[in-house]
């Protein structure tokens, strides 16, 4: 099963690709990740990426193929694909039917985790955590017990992300919009587009990405 996962920041997608890993043994092709650990690695690919980021260039859309041919090519063939965060264009959908079938693979389903922008813009600017041990809180949706005290650790100190701002999180929402709005009518013309509603409870969410994977 290979499956692409869209949904904007703050939708869930990293949660539920983690969960599909743990509990389907798939694989989360995360690009920026695998560019990462490439580099670190010094692979062939990796070296080339290493070079064109120290001239402070993006990397191409032929080395992220390459990138993801190489993670392919190490994973056996009866592990699944998660994608996540390509492709984001009409030609790296493109690419990624080149990369897919040259393996004997194929995409099964675009999976898209749908999500009320309004109530996104309050899940996320609402959010806060430990700065002692990282565990997360929310303004309306999960206090600690003891105002000011971590449950977790007992620490006293909490932390929000610089870029948790309700301005910010708009502008990635229409980032995100116009990145995806291109790939999008490419799988739906072949039937392979499911969505879900991310503003569901998380489990729920991973109930209904699990039905649309077993068929």
């Amino acid at each position: 099963m290979n499956i692409i996962l869209l949904g904007p920041p703050g939708a869930g997608k990293g949660t539920q690709a983690q969960r599909l890993v743990e509990r389907c043994g798939m694989r989360q092709l995360s690009t920026g990740d695998m560019l990462r650990a490439a580099v670190k690695a010094g692979t062939p690919v990796g070296i080339k990426a290493k070079a064109v980021m120290e001239r402070g260039e993006l990397v191409s859309d032929e080395i992220v193929s390459a990138l993801i041919g190489e993670e392919l090519d190490s994973m056996g063939d009866d592990a699944g694909a998660i994608f996540d965060g390509y492709p984001r264009t009409a030609a790296q959908a493109e690419a990624l039917e080149g990369i897919l079938g040259s393996r004997g693979r194929s995409l099964d389903y675009v999976i898209e985790i749908d999500v009320d922008e309004d109530a996104l813009v309050e899940r996320i600017t609402g959010r806060f955590s430990c700065a002692t041990c990282g565990k997360g809180y929310h303004d309306t949706f999960e206090q600690p017990r003891m105002p000011g005290v971590c449950d977790k650790c007992g620490g006293t100190e909490f932390k929000r992300r610089k870029d948790d701002n309700a301005e910010t999180v708009r502008t990635r929402l229409e980032e995100y919009r116009a990145k995806t709005a291109p790939i999008l009518p490419i799988y739906d013309a072949r039937g392979i587009v499911r969505k879900v509603n991310g503003m569901a409870d998380m489990d729920d969410v991973t109930e209904a990405i699990e039905k649309i994977l077993a068929g």
